[in-house]
């Protein structure tokens, strides 16, 4: 989030409570309002845990080790 109270924080990090605030007020113009929209609109879906595999590291997808044959 480039200001606010959530200053630095990632979009898919923003609490519930904000992107029904900005919803009920109204968006941003330009990028930052549509994507802000976006986050509403997958956290009324409930559909967040669909972002995990894109965060990387531990807490997106864990590659498999593979054995090397013997």
């Amino acid at each position: 989030m480039p200001y606010g109270k959530y200053k630095g924080r990632l979009l898919a990090d923003l609490p519930s409570a904000y992107l029904d605030w900005f919803a009920r007020q109204g968006f941003p113009k330009g990028e930052i309002g549509r994507l802000l929209a976006l986050m509403h609109e997958v956290d009324q879906a409930g559909a967040r845990a669909l972002l995990q595999p894109l965060r990387g590291g531990a807490a997106g997808i864990q590659a498999k080790s593979v054995s090397s044959p013997r």
